[in-house]
């Protein structure tokens, strides 16, 4: 079964593909994967190689390689659900790269579910000082998406190798300073940098609109400032600083 499902997957055009049972899942701040599907047993992880346009240094070109990526995830994921369904009678639960998740006060700026996480559980590499997952073949370039399921599938071999160099040109070019305490990014000082057209940037603005004049908002409306929130809100794909990404010496091409 096993090789069935992988090799379906690979013929979508996915670039790797891991298993990993549920009890491998280890995420300190995400919820339990029974949240997701009650009788969950296993899960799926696909690695998805970012484009070359990602480290372009026209913002709009990076952006839109990574909004293609995550439509191509969805498109996929939904795919192999729907395979997993028909082929298996399997239950599934997709979780994306991103949006939507829960949003609490309680658990400012967190994830329901690592990505990371279950890509290492799933033997699709081992974290960096960057904290994201190096790739034993496309290095810090791969985005995953998950599929939770019901059925009970061999856990694919955990990647023992370190594959970071501990260059720590992420953490020197972190305009954030976010990467300084080795093993936590924090996640604030990230966000501040990497999505300055993000929620917090939208209160901002609304509360400046908010203390102004008549005409001074009118000129607000009419300003760069909020087409780029509006733009940002629209797409939902806000990230404006790829550093730790696109710096990263492994597996550069």
């Amino acid at each position: 079964m096993e090789k069935q499902i992988k090799n379906y997957i690979l013929e979508l055009g996915v670039d790797d593909v891991g298993f990993a049972g549920i009890v491998d899942y280890h995420s300190p701040k995400s919820y339990e994967i029974t949240k997701f599907l009650p009788d969950a047993k296993s899960i799926i992880v696909l690695a998805f190689k970012v484009l070359s346009s990602c480290e372009s240094p026209s913002t709009s070109a990076a952006l839109n390689g990574y909004l293609d990526l995550g439509s191509f995830s969805r498109f996929t994921s939904y795919q192999i659900a729907r395979f997993l369904e028909r082929k298996y009678g399997a239950q599934v639960a997709t979780i994306p790269i991103s949006y939507p998740f829960e949003i609490h006060s309680d658990r400012p700026a967190i994830g329901d579910f690592s990505q990371r996480h279950a890509a290492v559980a799933a033997g699709l590499g081992t974290f960096g000082r960057h904290n994201l997952v190096i790739h034993p073949k496309f290095g810090t370039r791969v985005h995953y998406t998950s599929i939770i399921t019901n059925l009970l599938l061999q856990p694919s071999p955990k990647c023992e190798q370190d594959f970071c160099i501990q260059c720590n040109l992420c953490v020197e070019n972190c305009p954030g300073r976010a990467l300084d305490e080795v093993g936590k990014t924090d996640v604030m000082k990230c966000l501040a940098h990497s999505q300055p057209y993000g929620l917090v940037a939208d209160i901002g603005f609304q509360l400046q609109r908010l203390d102004s004049s008549p005409e001074e908002q009118k000129k607000l409306l009419m300003s760069e400032q909020y087409a780029r929130l509006k733009q940002a809100a629209y797409l939902g794909n806000q990230y404006m600083c790829f550093n730790c990404l696109k710096l990263c010496p492994v597996g550069q091409v």
